[in-house]
C-alpha cells in the first residue's frame, strides 16, 4: 500500500484525498451513519441529547403564522357559513388567546424591552423543546378547532328523507330530479329553513375541509416538533375530523351533494327531465382521502425538513470541533514560535501577510541561525548510574543551549548601537581567531 502511494504523482494524490473528502462528507453516508431511517433521531444518545438542547429562536414566527392562517380561516368561515353567536364568540376567544401566545413568543427577540416575568415566561417556553411543543400543539388545536366548530350550528335534517315524505318514497331512492321537481325552496342560496328547520343550512360543507387542510398546513410550520410528532398530531386531527364528518355530520355532505347535482340541471320546455344517470364521487368518501393525501404530503415534508436540521446540526457540530482543532494548533503553534522568537518579534511577522518565501529567508548581516530544540534528545536522554541518573544529559544539553547565547564583541557593539540589553560573560579560546568575549542578550527595543 505504502509503494502504491509513494509510486502516485500528486496530482493523483490530490484527487484520491478530494474524493475521500467528498466522500466522508456525502449527506447519504451522514445520514445512514448518524441518523435513524424511520425516527430520524440520532443512533448515538449524546448527539440526540444535544440536538434536543438546540434553540430555536424563530418560535416567535411559528406562532404568527399559525396565527396567519387562523385569519385566513376566519375570513373563509364568515364569508361562507351563516353567522352565530357561537361563531363570533369562539373566534374572539381564539384570537385573543393566540393573540396573547404570539406576543409572549415573540419577546424573546427584545427581551431588554419588557418586563422580567414576561422575559422569563418567554425564555421558559422558547428554550425548552417540550415547553415549545406543547405551546405549539395547543395553538394548532385553537387553529383546528376554529375550522370546523360552525358545523355544530348548521341544520342537519336529511333532505333525502325530506324529499321520499314529498314523493312518498325512501330516502335510498331520491335523487335530484326529486329535488329539481319539488314544491318545496331547496336552493343552494337558501339559507335557513332547509326541510322546515330553524338552524341555519351550510350548503357548502367542502369548506371546512379546506379549512381543515389549512390548519395542517399550520401544524407543517413548526419545525421544533418531530416528523413523528407531525404525523401522529396531523393523524388525530384528521381522525376527529372525519369522525365529525362521519357521524353528525355526514347529512351535510349527503345534502350539498344532493344539492349540488340538482341545482346543475337545466329545465326542458319548462320540465326537469331525469333521463341521464348522475354518476358523482360523494364528498364523504373523497374527504377522507383529500386529507389522506394531504397528510401523507406533509409528513414527507416534515421528514425532509428534518431530515435536513439534523444533517446541518452533524455539520455545524464537525465545524466547531475542527474550529477548536485549528485553535489548538494554531495556540501551539504560536507556544513553538515563540520558542524560536521573543513575542515582540514574532507579533512583528504575524502582524500583516506575508509571502511563504519572506517566511522562508531573509538575508541579514551579523545574525546567526539559532535551534529551538535537540533532536532526539528525549531518546538521548537515559537516567542511569553511569550519567548520573541523567544530569549529565541534562549538563551537555545546557552546554549546547550556552553556547548559543554566546556574542562576539563585534556582534555586542552592533546590538548597543541597536539599543539592546547585553551581559559580560567572560572570555573563551577560539580555534585560530584566539580569546573572544562572550556576552549574553538580556533584552531588546520593541519591535514595533
Amino acid at each position: 500500500m505504502r509503494n502504491t502511494q509513494e509510486n502516485m504523482n500528486p496530482e493523483d494524490e490530490v484527487d484520491e484525498f478530494l474524493g475521500r473528502a467528498i466522500d466522508a462528507r456525502s449527506i447519504d453516508r451522514l445520514r445512514s451513519e448518524h441518523v435513524r431511517k424511520f425516527l430520524l433521531t440520532f443512533r448515538k444518545p449524546e448527539l440526540e441529547k444535544k440536538y434536543s438542547k438546540e434553540v430555536d429562536d424563530r418560535f416567535g414566527a411559528y406562532v404568527a403564522c399559525s396565527c396567519l392562517v387562523f385569519v385566513f380561516i376566519c375570513c373563509i368561515q364568515i364569508t361562507i357559513v351563516p353567522h352565530s353567536m357561537l361563531m363570533l364568540g369562539f373566534y374572539l376567544s381564539c384570537l385573543l388567546v393566540l393573540a396573547s401566545v404570539l406576543f409572549v413568543s415573540t419577546i424573546y427577540c427584545c427581551v431588554k424591552l419588557f418586563p422580567h416575568p414576561l422575559q422569563r415566561l418567554s425564555r421558559k417556553i422558547v428554550q425548552s423543546k417540550l415547553n415549545s411543543t406543547i405551546v405549539g400543539v395547543f395553538t394548532i388545536s385553537l387553529v383546528f378547532l376554529s375550522a370546523f366548530v360552525n358545523m355544530f350550528v348548521c341544520n342537519i335534517q336529511d333532505l333525502h328523507s325530506c324529499v321520499a315524505k314529498e314523493y312518498n318514497t325512501t330516502p335510498n331512492n331520491v335523487n335530484a330530479c326529486h329535488v329539481a321537481n319539488s314544491f318545496a325552496n331547496h336552493s343552494l342560496d337558501l339559507e335557513t329553513g332547509l326541510c322546515g328547520g330553524l338552524q341555519p343550512s351550510c350548503n357548502f360543507p367542502e369548506y371546512f375541509t379546506y379549512c381543515v387542510l389549512l390548519s395542517l398546513l399550520a401544524c407543517a410550520v413548526f419545525l421544533q416538533i418531530s416528523s413523528i410528532g407531525k404525523l401522529v398530531l396531523m393523524l388525530i386531527i384528521e381522525l376527529v375530523y372525519i369522525v365529525m364528518m362521519e357521524l353528525p355530520g355526514v347529512t351535510l355532505f349527503d345534502n350539498a351533494d344532493l344539492l349540488v347535482t340538482a341545482n346543475s340541471l337545466s329545465p326542458i320546455n319548462g320540465t326537469w327531465t331525469c333521463s341521464l344517470k348522475f354518476s358523482k364521487v360523494a364528498l364523504k368518501i373523497m374527504t377522507p382521502i383529500v386529507i389522506t393525501v394531504f397528510v401523507l404530503a406533509l409528513y414527507l415534508h416534515a421528514q425532509q425538513v428534518e431530515s435536513t436540521a439534523r444533517l446541518d446540526f452533524l455539520w455545524k457540530l464537525q465545524a466547531t470541533e475542527e474550529k477548536e482543532e485549528m485553535e489548538e494548533l494554531q495556540a501551539y503553534n504560536r507556544r513553538l514560535l515563540h520558542n524560536i522568537l521573543p513575542k515582540d518579534v514574532a507579533a512583528h511577522f504575524l502582524a500583516r501577510e506575508r509571502r511563504n518565501d519572506e517566511l522562508y529567508y531573509q538575508s541579514c548581516e551579523c545574525v546567526a541561525v539559532m535551534f529551538a530544540s535537540i533532536s532526539n534528545f528525549s531518546e538521548f536522554y537515559v537516567e542511569l548510574e553511569a550519567n548520573n541518573e541523567g544530569v549529565e544529559c541534562l549538563r551537555l544539553l545546557n552546554e549546547i543551549i550556552a553556547d548559543f547565547d554566546e556574542v562576539t564583541t563585534d556582534m555586542y557593539q552592533v546590538l548597543s548601537a541597536e539599543n539592546y540589553h547585553l551581559e559580560y560573560r567572560g572570555l573563551v579560546k577560539v580555534k585560530g581567531k584566539g580569546e573572544m568575549c562572550t556576552y549574553f542578550l538580556n533584552e531588546g527595543p520593541d519591535i514595533s
